[in-house]
């Protein structure tokens, strides 16, 4: 309760602080920085562009990620790249299984699922913050493990990652 509280003074304060100084003021609500001025965000649906193709990668990562963005920003999800203050776009573009320890008959102990996604993120009141870059995660699991049963967990957890990198690059600056 004294998180809110505290939370809604900051804010507050915030709000008498530009209103009284008349300058522009960036809004942070996670340790991130929001342009004051910006309303809105474009987040393009990515589509799977890699060699091994989950189907329902592509819906999962863009809803992942656009649930980060309104959970953590107070930026509303527009529908037109034209429309957005910031935009977030690219393409799922790897997705791969390998082998990370090798027993001594050499067989797999664990498998490696790997996800890469390009991004290219634009700021309309900063050019500076623009950037592209390929973001990816991992998740190791036992090899004796069916993939299938356990593949919707690990995509799961390494979507929770990605979208957590690719939100503090874009707003938190790191």
């Amino acid at each position: 309760m004294a998180y809110k509280v505290r939370r809604t003074l900051v804010i507050l304060l915030t709000a008498v602080v530009a209103t009284l100084t008349g300058c522009r003021v960036s809004v942070s609500l996670t340790g991130g920085t929001i342009d004051s001025r910006a309303k809105t965000v474009y987040i393009q649906t990515f589509r799977n562009n890699a060699a091994i193709v989950n189907p329902t990668l592509s819906q999962q990562f863009t809803t992942a990620l656009k649930d980060r963005v309104q959970s953590q920003t107070p930026l509303t999800i527009v529908d037109t790249k034209a429309l957005g203050d910031y935009s977030i776009e690219g393409e799922i573009s790897g997705y791969t299984i390998r082998p990370v320890a090798i027993q001594g008959d050499e067989t797999a102990a664990m498998n490696r699922l790997t996800i890469s996604v390009n991004v290219r993120f634009s700021n309309k009141f900063d050019e500076t913050q623009d950037f592209e870059q390929t973001f990816s995660r991992y998740a190791d699991y036992p090899s004796a493990q069916n993939f299938t049963a356990i593949e919707g967990s690990l995509v799961q957890s390494i979507n929770e990652a990605l979208t957590e990198d690719i939100f503090n690059k874009a707003f938190v600056n790191w």
